[in-house]
Order: C-alpha cells, then sequence, then structure tokens
C-alpha cells in the first residue's frame, strides 16, 4: 500500500461551538491530503452544532457524524475512535483548525523514518498567545529521546501534552482509551503512547492552530477544581505507570518537572485570588517535603530551582513575596 492509499481517521470534538466549527471543518476539507475519513462527534450540543456537523456530513462523503449525550472530550473521542477506519489516527479539537499540508507532511514522516507518531509545533490564537519560532526541521527521535523531551522539555522542540499535535499510527494506540469523566486527559494518553513507539518524528512547523480566547472553553473553568482533580492525580498516575515500567531515571524527571509546576500552580492561585487553593497547594507539598529533598538533590535539578524550593518549603508566603517582588522591580529593571 503507497502513502497516498493510506488512510487517516481525524475524530473531531464538537460541544457547543456553531461560532467555531465552520472554520475548523473548511480546514480539514482543504487538506492536501486526499484520502481521509472526518468523524465529528457532536457531544450532546445544545446549540447549532449539530445541525453544523450534518450539513458538513451531507455536503462532503469523507464526513460522518455522531450524535451523543454530553460526557465531554474523552467520551467523545473514544466514540470516535470505535467508527474509525484508518490506518492513521488524528485528533481535532472542534474550535480550533489546521494547516492545509498538517497531515500529509506529517504522514510522509512517519512513513520516510518508519515512526509510529508524528508530532508537530502549533501556535496560539488570540488574546495570551505566544510567539513561537520553528525551525521547520524535521528530528527523528527514538522512545527514549521523544520520552525525555516530553517529560523534561525542549528549548526548540516540545512535546505538549495534548493529542491533537500528533499523527498517531493505529497499531500503536489500538489498546488505549481516554479515561472518561476527567479532565486533561491527554496527560497520560500521550505517555502510553509514546512509551509503546519504538520512534517518533517531530516536525517543527506549527501545522495547528490552537485557540486561546474562548472563556467559556474547559481550560478557562474552574481551574482550581481541574487542578486538583484531574491534573495533579494525572501527574502522579505518570510517575507511577513511568515507575512501573522500568523508566526510573525519568521519573526523577518527572517528579521534577511536577514539583516546579507546583510553584507555578501556587503563584498562579495566589495572583487571582484563590486562597483556599493555595493553602491546599501548600499543605501538599509540605507534606511531601522528604521526597521533594530527595529528588532536588539530584544532578539535573538546576540550583535556581533548588533555591526556590527550599524558600518555598521554608515559608509559601515569603516565596510569594519574593516573586512578586522580582516581577515588579527586578525585571523592569533589567529591561
Amino acid at each position: 500500500m503507497t502513502q497516498s492509499e493510506k488512510l487517516i481517521s481525524v475524530i473531531v470534538t464538537a460541544y457547543n461551538i456553531e461560532d467555531y466549527l465552520p472554520k475548523c471543518m473548511d480546514s480539514l476539507l482543504a487538506q492536501t491530503y486526499s484520502n481521509m475519513e472526518i468523524i465529528v462527534v457532536d457531544d450532546g450540543s445544545v446549540d447549532g452544532t449539530g445541525k453544523i456537523c450534518d450539513e458538513y456530513a451531507s455536503k462532503n462523503e469523507k464526513t460522518r457524524v455522531i450524535h451523543k449525550e454530553n460526557g465531554g472530550p474523552s467520551s467523545a473521542r473514544n466514540a470516535g475512535l470505535k467508527i474509525a477506519n484508518g490506518e492513521y489516527i488524528g485528533y481535532v479539537d472542534g474550535d480550533d483548525w489546521i494547516e492545509p499540508d498538517m497531515y500529509q507532511d506529517m504522514l510522509k514522516a512517519c512513513e520516510d523514518t518508519g515512526a509510529q507518531i508524528a508530532i508537530c509545533t502549533y501556535k496560539e490564537v488570540g488574546e495570551g498567545s505566544k510567539e513561537v519560532h520553528p525551525t521547520g526541521n524535521v528530528i527523528e527521535l527514538s522512545r527514549d529521546e521523544a520520552m525525555d523531551f516530553y517529560i523534561s522539555g525542549h528549548p526548540q522542540y516540545h512535546i505538549y501534552h495534548s493529542v491533537w499535535s500528533k499523527l498517531f499510527r493505529r497499531e500503536v494506540i489500538k489498546d488505549i482509551a481516554f479515561q472518561e469523566g476527567r479532565k486533561s486527559e491527554d496527560i497520560m494518553y500521550t505517555t502510553w503512547a509514546l512509551t509503546k513507539a519504538s520512534k517518533c518524528v517531530f516536525l517543527d512547523t506549527a501545522y495547528y492552530n490552537y485557540r486561546m480566547d474562548r472563556e467559556d472553553s474547559i481550560m478557562h473553568t474552574k481551574i482550581g477544581e481541574r487542578r486538583f482533580r484531574d491534573e495533579i492525580p494525572f501527574w502522579k498516575e505518570q510517575m507511577g505507570y513511568l515507575e512501573g515500567i522500568g523508566m526510573h531515571e525519568l521519573v526523577g524527571k518527572a517528579s521534577y518537572e511536577f514539583y516546579k509546576r507546583m510553584l507555578y500552580y501556587y503563584i498562579d492561585f495566589r495572583q487571582t485570588g484563590m486562597k483556599k487553593q493555595a493553602v491546599e497547594l501548600a499543605g501538599l507539598l509540605k507534606s511531601e517535603r522528604t521526597k521533594i529533598n530527595k529528588i532536588y538533590e539530584k544532578p539535573f535539578v538546576k540550583t535556581g530551582d533548588k533555591v526556590r524550593m527550599k524558600v518555598f518549603l521554608f515559608s509559601p508566603g515569603l516565596y510569594y513575596l519574593i516573586v512578586r517582588l522580582y516581577d515588579q522591580v527586578i525585571i523592569p529593571l533589567r529591561q
């Protein structure tokens, strides 16, 4: 079977996004790669989203629609995956859109390198977005290299946990499902997929456009609840999974990144007036003081991070004041 004959199934989640879905669907139908099926999952929308889904399906044979009761993105993606026929699987959020050559280039990268997962750079769009400066490079990564990029980060090639920046060969994800009833489900899905792939390929091109300016989106609502109920347990589950499959050094790095992230969460809670959540998070970190001290003895921990954590564990309030002083006085002086 040639590259052009291989079917790509793209699963689109759609919930109350009538103002955004047409742009997403148009970008999918404009793809330069033709052998695709588009599975749009209307996740119990109560606006005109369902009607828009049906209109696109009636006009284009590539498009199929599932209408289901609202169950969240995980449930919608699982429903789409059940009927997908493609040898490759992609995911798109229905309020975002993609560049015309995204799937053609990602499939070609997989086929040329033998990679089971292609990963691309993405561009944030809207208020609060950050600039990206992609190089256009195509980088082959072994399983261990991809996992290290994913866990520890990379100055240029950032592997984000969201599945929409990836194209998966079906054999890699055939036994994986999204965990339903929780948000931030991509953390474990991507972790499982990357550890099952022997090779990945990273395309440093911004093919995916991620919309930042939807105040009613999952990423903007009940942020404190989401972090404690979903994100923190998923990060801990990730560490337990890596330990279970013998990636012990990576567990230490994952723990380090987790605790750095918790300090960021603490500052964010304080700055946005979520005092209760800040106190709860400080209690969580103090209860894990022994584990933190052990992790922060590792050679990969930066000196500045050691100092920051030491100050925080001594006094979270003092840490917050120092960060505020740095942001308000030191940074402007440097600039």
